[in-house]
């Protein structure tokens, strides 16, 4: 019990620089909807019930559900700058591109190189030309750049996230270095860059290629460093004899704001129609929607301890800690439990109208996917990146 009331007592402190409890609920949060979004594509469960007589309906949080892998690349944008905002001096290139490679590579293997082998048996590439060029794509984290491993890829398709997140450690450690000497400029370079990019994306005719490429999300990496640089300059401003009850309530009283002004932008881009007219709308409201993320994960940061609590408690923790895997196999998952007719159902096609499999399906493929992430998680992803780093700290006689 002493534990807990430890434990509890540490939301009512300034939040630690090195750990920021609230993103593990922010990022747990983004990917859960992320995948929510995926899993309904299959099932077509749209969630509404009646409050106080008033009929709400979710639907809209489904529809504009993929708008959250924003959220994950904003907060990879915090957590990857963060360091440097409190006096760590700017990242060594290659260290850094090795703690990249330990983190991303040996899950990423584990996943397309058996995929990669049930193509080849199931006759899924037109000519080894194909499979070959799909494979070299993949394996350079190259793959969203083409249309052939981008749209038409018999791999995973959600791990074009992954391309763009390494493409952009390539160039973290210059952009870093730069934001430590010229932050205003080189915030504005990036902003700048991807409204450019984005520009010339809107111009196309066929915008399929364009948005979702790393130039379009350099405003929202940017918006994480500024965040996690805001963070520091906050948290070093107030001390601890400025950090009581009316600060966080205000901090609280704004995270709300922000919230219903996320709420807004989802509602505006379900409401989009058409392929077309959805990647545009995403494109346009992209700054926005991180700059209005940023600013509800900063005000979180120093919150009440309530709501500090309810972002950074442990069931948070442990979706944020399982999240990589999630991410990389509820989509395959949620695919193949149609393919197999799991659950089973008296209907041809259940998801058109069979309510209670709809339900049935839905939660089969969470649970699914939370035990698959958790297994993953802590049995292969964990264990190897602890080996290969204490690998090469004896290879370099670091204790």
């Amino acid at each position: 019990m002493q534990k807990v009331i430890t434990h509890l007592k540490t939301y009512q402190e300034a939040p630690n620089s090195h750990l920021v409890d609230v993103l593990d609920g922010f990022r747990a949060l983004c990917v859960l909807l992320v995948g929510w979004f995926h899993i309904w594509q299959q099932g077509w469960l749209a969630p509404s019930f009646t409050l106080f007589g008033q009929y709400i309906s979710l639907d809209f949080l489904l529809r504009s559900g993929y708008i959250w892998v924003d959220g994950l690349l904003l907060i990879s944008g915090f957590l990857l700058y963060l360091p440097y905002t409190l006096g760590k001096d700017s990242p060594a290139i290659l260290p850094f591109y090795k703690k990249r490679l330990i983190r991303i590579l040996p899950s990423y293997l584990l996943c397309i190189i058996p995929l990669f082998i049930q193509a080849l048996v199931n006759g899924a590439y037109p000519s080894a030309g194909h499979a070959v060029q799909d494979l070299l794509s993949h394996l350079t984290f190259t793959h969203n750049l083409f249309p052939y491993s981008y749209h038409n890829t018999p791999l995973n398709g959600a791990l074009w996230t992954l391309g763009v997140e390494m493409q952009f450690y390539l160039i973290f450690p210059f952009l870093a270095r730069a934001f430590r000497k010229h932050g205003l400029i080189t915030y504005l370079a990036m902003t700048g860059a991807a409204f450019a990019f984005r520009a010339f994306s809107a111009g196309q005719g066929d915008t399929s290629m364009y948005f979702n490429q790393l130039p379009a999300f350099l405003d929202v990496y940017a918006n994480g460093f500024m965040a996690a640089s805001v963070f520091s300059l906050v948290k070093k401003k107030m001390g601890k004899e400025n950090w009581d009850w009316r600060v966080k309530a205000f901090f609280t009283a704004l995270f709300f704001l922000c919230i219903c002004h996320l709420v807004l932008l989802a509602k505006e881009q379900a409401a989009e129609n058409g392929y077309e007219s959805i990647r545009r709308g995403q494109m346009n409201r992209r700054f926005v929607q991180s700059a209005v993320l940023a600013c509800a994960v900063l005000c979180a940061c120093f919150s009440l301890s309530g709501l500090r609590f309810l972002m950074g408690n442990p069931l948070m923790r442990f979706f944020s800690a399982i999240s990589f895997q999630f991410y990389i196999y509820h989509q395959m998952l949620a695919v193949n439990l149609k393919t197999w007719g799991f659950p089973p159902s008296d209907m041809a096609s259940p998801w058109m109208g069979d309510y209670r499999w709809q339900l049935n399906y839905t939660l089969c493929c969470f649970i699914g996917a939370i035990i698959l992430a958790s297994l993953i998680t802590f049995l292969f992803e964990r264990p190897i990146a602890r080996r290969l780093r204490r690998n090469i700290k004896e290879k370099n006689n670091i204790p």
